[in-house]
């Protein structure tokens, strides 16, 4: 195992690096934090910011269900911070041929203290009035689930990494990373400034594919361009945050005047340097229709903005994590349901980094799997995204 002081660079101050600096610091290491802007002044702040569970991993689902309890009593784990964590609960609906693989799931989830009801279409038009079932075979509804607030959360993390001694550099660009005979290596900023260490660790979301290439390593990350659709309630009735496996698209409330709409599919790829972060009205449209076949009374919801954003992606959609050179490891690709999972997932990724024994599941995240011609299964059919 590492020594208690080891030098340890996290690149990256989106939630995950956050966390990981956080628990990294909580051990005594000596941390610094290297973000090219402010603490989820990237893609986690844009973030839907939806907390659940509802996994078919069962690492990531007990990843999850320990992530929701620490947003639940947040301010304590923090000092202070406030993730001002919301439970709305959240109805995920399937068609029939998923039944099977839910009802598993519910039971596996159930098994582990994470809430979870199965429900029929006539149990779900009961509970849920409103809702247009065609095609919809079985529900089932997470009690805890809810919403955060990104950039809160991630500032949260980040501070208390900071009172636990670590070094925040922000506003500070990460050029290279050379590595170091037995292990570690020496970061290079984009002001040449040169700095050697003993580990680190890769949490640059879209960005940590190039740096991963200057070592010579090929991470099969995709960056994403997604859309996410903001509405007013208007003169339509609220409804219960939801997940819609048929229709394609995921909405949450926010606030009590207006929800959130996004898609659960892939989307075009971009470049993380050159996109658009604005949603077209065609975009809104596209997201809207969905919404209103499955929820006709929210045809009178009003279109207010959005915005565009990113996700990385590997080829499973699930989290690529490990050491990728002696020393270097990685935490990326888990765009679209990352940031539900990253509070306590900092934990196994922090042990991971110090040589500590950890859950022997973390190891199936390797990027060497895809090497090996190994995905992991996760999800439903292509909405690989509930993992």
């Amino acid at each position: 195992m590492v020594g208690r002081m080891t030098e340890v660079a996290v690149i990256g101050a989106g939630i995950h690096g956050a966390a990981a600096a956080l628990h990294l610091a909580s051990r005594g290491a000596k941390v610094s934090i290297f973000e090219r802007g402010t603490p989820a002044g990237g893609p986690t702040g844009r973030s839907s910011a939806i907390c659940r569970a509802y996994y078919t991993n069962p690492f990531l689902a007990r990843v999850a269900r320990e992530s929701l309890d620490l947003f639940a009593r947040f301010t304590e784990a923090t000092n202070g911070g406030r993730a001002d964590f919301v439970r709305t609960g959240l109805l995920f609906l399937h068609p029939p041929e998923d039944a099977p693989g839910v009802e598993r799931v519910a039971e596996h989830l159930n098994g582990i203290g994470t809430a979870t009801e199965l429900l029929d279409p006539v149990e779900i038009e009961r509970r849920f009035p409103g809702f247009d079932l065609d095609g919809i075979g079985i529900g089932a509804y997470e009690r805890d689930a809810g919403y955060a607030d990104p950039a809160g959360a991630t500032a949260g993390l980040f501070h208390r990494a900071v009172e636990l001694g670590a070094e925040g550099r922000l506003e500070t660009s990460v050029r290279s990373i050379e590595p170091l005979d037995g292990g570690g290596g020496t970061i290079t900023t984009s002001a040449g400034d040169r700095t050697a260490f003993e580990r680190i660790l890769i949490a640059a979301g879209p960005w940590t594919g190039p740096l991963a290439s200057g070592l010579g390593v090929d991470l099969p990350l995709t960056v994403e361009r997604h859309v996410v659709a903001v509405f007013r309630w208007g003169a339509a009735e609220p409804v219960t945050g939801h997940a819609d496996l048929v229709g394609g698209y995921y909405f949450r409330p926010e606030g009590r005047d207006l929800f959130l709409v996004g898609s659960v599919h892939p989307a075009p790829p971009a470049d993380p340097d050159a996109f658009s972060e604005t949603i077209t009205e065609a975009e809104s449209a596209a997201l809207s229709e969905p919404v209103s076949r499955r929820v006709p009374r929210l045809e009178a919801a009003e279109p207010f903005g959005g915005w565009a954003s990113l996700y990385d992606v590997s080829p499973d959609w699930q989290p690529v994590i490990g050491e990728i050179a002696p020393g270097i490891f990685v935490d990326a690709g888990t765009s679209g349901h990352g940031f539900k999972l990253a509070p306590a997932l900092g934990r196994h990724v922090a042990g991971l980094v110090l040589g500590e024994d950890v859950d022997p599941a973390l190891h199936d995240f390797h990027p060497r799997r895809f090497d090996e011609g190994v995905t992991l299964a996760a999800g439903y059919r292509d909405a690989r995204i509930l993992g």
